[in-house]
């Protein structure tokens, strides 16, 4: 899978098949016991690191294409079932650079049914804020903007990008992440030898803070007592043993965890039989510091003990 970085501008020279010579490929391919590679599709909003996904991805050993016209994204699936396993993951990073070509995307996602390819779109989100001060640092104008404003561009590229964050089977908001932690995060999805059933990103926020634009879940801790009115408390998060017991102490606190727990293994059911394989669950209190924090712990424990891989972020812990 690709990686979150600087932008590439690596230049792929490939030949073009036409759809009956694809399907007729795809079925000598399979008839002789071919490897078809795995497949990600790495898109977002210009400026929310798909650069720096890809990079990543590279490094992690994924053949990285970036900026290819969606209607060769078959014809590379097919030069890699065709190399006896040299090439066995695929990333290519798709976005509006594409101009009239980054239309076809839907399509050629349709034709790599002919392959039986696994494929996953990793989506790049962030709010206007930031990438407008993204641009501004950089001194580079949006490539939709034209004649008009970053915010122009942005409002643009994101009616554009609609259908395809929808069908997105990842979506990761870097609007407060920097390089590394991007990196960490794409790690931790990508990184493993097998690739799990199911994976979790466990977040804790403050809802004071906004919520999370790429929570699938979200899981409202305000009904508990805050911590943050007993003085002694106030100054740890909810990752001390002291701020934890004070929350899980409280009545309904326990039976909230086990019931919220009973319904995620409904869902992450669901989930799988969908092929959905990545789950966003964010966990807000008013901070993000004490009651969201206990709580994320406690779930993230939860689900790993049912076999889910989990990753815990505490997007908003140590902001005030």
């Amino acid at each position: 899978m690709s990686a979150e970085r600087e932008q590439r501008g690596d230049g792929a020279v490939v030949s073009t098949l036409n759809p009956a010579e694809s399907a007729d490929r795809a079925d000598t391919d399979a008839a002789a016991g071919a490897t078809i590679p795995e497949l990600v599709i790495i898109s977002g909003m210009s400026g929310a690191g798909r650069s720096t996904a890809a990079k990543c991805l590279e490094d992690l050993g994924w053949f990285v294409v970036d900026n290819l016209p969606p209607e060769l994204i078959p014809t590379m699936v097919d030069l890699g079932a065709r190399s006896q396993g040299n090439v066995a993951r695929i990333a290519v990073v798709v976005d509006v650079r594409g101009r009239n070509f980054f239309d076809n995307l839907r399509g050629s996602l349709a034709d790599l049914a002919t392959y039986n390819v696994a494929r996953r779109i990793v989506f790049l989100e962030a709010s206007d804020d930031a990438l407008v001060r993204r641009f501004e640092s950089v001194r580079r104008p949006h490539p939709l903007q034209g004649e008009g404003r970053i915010v122009d561009g942005i409002a643009a590229e994101r009616d554009l990008l609609r259908e395809l964050r929808g069908d997105a089977d990842l979506v990761i908001d870097t609007s407060g992440l920097n390089v590394h932690e991007l990196r960490a995060k794409l790690d931790a999805q990508f990184a493993g030898d097998e690739e799990p059933e199911l994976r979790a990103t466990v977040m804790s926020f403050g809802y004071k803070y906004g919520l999370p634009v790429d929570a699938d879940l979200v899981v409202d801790c305000r009904f508990l007592p805050n911590p943050h009115w007993v003085p002694e408390l106030r100054p740890f998060t909810g990752i001390s043993e002291e701020v934890s017991n004070y929350v899980f102490n409280q009545p309904g606190a326990k039976e909230f965890l086990d019931r919220y727990t009973e319904l995620l293994q409904l869902i992450a059911a669901g989930y799988r039989r969908e092929g959905k394989r990545y789950v966003t669950v964010a966990v807000g209190c008013t901070g993000g510091k004490h009651r969201s924090v206990a709580v994320s712990e406690k779930l993230a424990r939860r689900l790993s003990d049912e076999g889910v891989e989990t990753v815990v972020v505490h997007r908003d812990m140590g902001r005030e």
